[in-house]
């Protein structure tokens, strides 16, 4: 017999769902909130609408490349440094590191749900400075456009050091984006990634697996 309480999280496991919204902003809804990251502006090709969301990240808080807060609710807890965080049972980790070109990078790590996922912002060229710091990701989200960040050859680079259950690439050029950045073609050839793209993610702790994949999304229309 089952002595579980129905409202035990153990009982009646919630996928997490992860969302891609352009550029490098994700929604991440588990089950004590929804986390919304970089929010992209309607000038770059993406309309994300207005969010119902419990916390905001900003990698690059001086950007309004990536800061669209116009579709931040009110009561939303915002972070756009380094420190550590908790809200509603979500804990937040912000790293900071300066680029090469002088611009300041906040890396953010969320515990949900069991589940530590990792969000590089757009780290240099190179990638982050000091990779032994993203220790212990399950979910990984990066960037693999090039342009100001990581391209294809250095994404995969990074992913192979940090080796996630699951990696995720964001800002790279798709029909909508309008910035100059490579299409994702370089980096699924990299790879040798067979992935079909997807609506989106729904994972539990349970689901992660054991080996590294990569997990194209579909941003949402």
């Amino acid at each position: 017999m089952n002595n579980l309480s129905p409202n035990c999280p153990a009982a009646y496991p919630i996928d997490m769902e992860i969302t891609w919204l352009g550029r490098t902003c994700f929604r991440l809804r588990g089950r004590d909130g929804v986390v919304l990251t970089d929010p992209c502006p309607p000038g770059s090709g993406y309309k994300i609408g207005k969010q119902q969301v419990s916390i905001v990240t900003f990698s690059r808080a001086f950007d309004p490349e990536y800061t669209y807060r116009e579709v931040v609710p009110p009561d939303a807890m915002t972070f756009d440094a380094p420190g550590e965080y908790e809200h509603n049972n979500i804990l937040v980790t912000g790293v900071a590191r300066k680029r090469p070109d002088g611009e300041r990078n906040v890396m953010f790590f969320f515990e949900m749900d069991g589940i530590r996922i990792g969000h590089l912002g757009l780290p240099g060229p190179s990638g982050p400075p000091r990779i032994d710091e993203i220790k212990d990701v399950d979910i990984l989200l990066m960037p693999v456009g090039g342009g100001i960040s990581l391209g294809a050859a250095a994404a995969a680079d990074v992913m192979t050091t940090i080796e996630p259950k699951i990696a995720i690439p964001m800002h790279y050029r798709t029909d909508a984006e309008t910035l100059a950045i490579d299409p994702i073609d370089a980096f699924v050839k990299e790879t040798g990634s067979t992935a079909e793209p997807q609506p989106k993610l729904s994972v539990t702790r349970g689901t992660l697996g054991t080996d590294l994949s990569v997990v194209i999304l579909e941003p949402r229309s």
